[in-house]
């Protein structure tokens, strides 16, 4: 990705910065000029919560050029508490831990770093739910 493109995106990338339609009240997720589910262009933003469940997963072996260093590892499709649905990769949960339903949250990682000036670039991921001080 390029600085530019990089900087475009960091709301819903670093804090997951959603919009939610006026017409329909649908959660629209990553943010688009027209909902989705109805068409309307009204929309509004919101911070979704980063919590969620997962739907379903997978263990990557043959990763895409740039990602070989990091296999195996296990991306999800996560359905959000707020209700889209996001593929993400797992961290901090070896797979063997992994289950439909496993309560998840997002974190911010690394994603790559790319070019010959070693832009990082940082996103979301999900690691199981940590357990909440009473």
């Amino acid at each position: 990705m390029t600085i530019p493109g990089n900087w475009r995106t960091r709301q819903q990338r670093y804090s997951l910065k959603a919009e939610v339609c006026e017409i329909c009240g649908n959660t629209i997720f990553p943010p688009r000029d027209v909902c989705p589910h109805c068409t309307e262009q009204r929309q509004s933003w919101t911070t979704l919560s980063g919590r969620g469940e997962v739907y379903s997963y997978t263990t990557v072996q043959n990763a895409p050029v740039g990602f070989e260093e990091y296999t195996p590892y296990t991306v999800a499709l996560v359905k959000l508490a707020e209700g889209p649905m996001l593929t993400a990769q797992l961290t901090d949960v070896e797979s063997g831990e992994i289950f439909i339903g496993m309560p998840v949250e997002m974190v911010t990682r690394k994603l790559s770093q790319e070019g010959e000036e070693g832009q990082i670039v940082y996103g979301y991921k999900f690691r199981p739910l940590l357990k909440q001080v009473a």
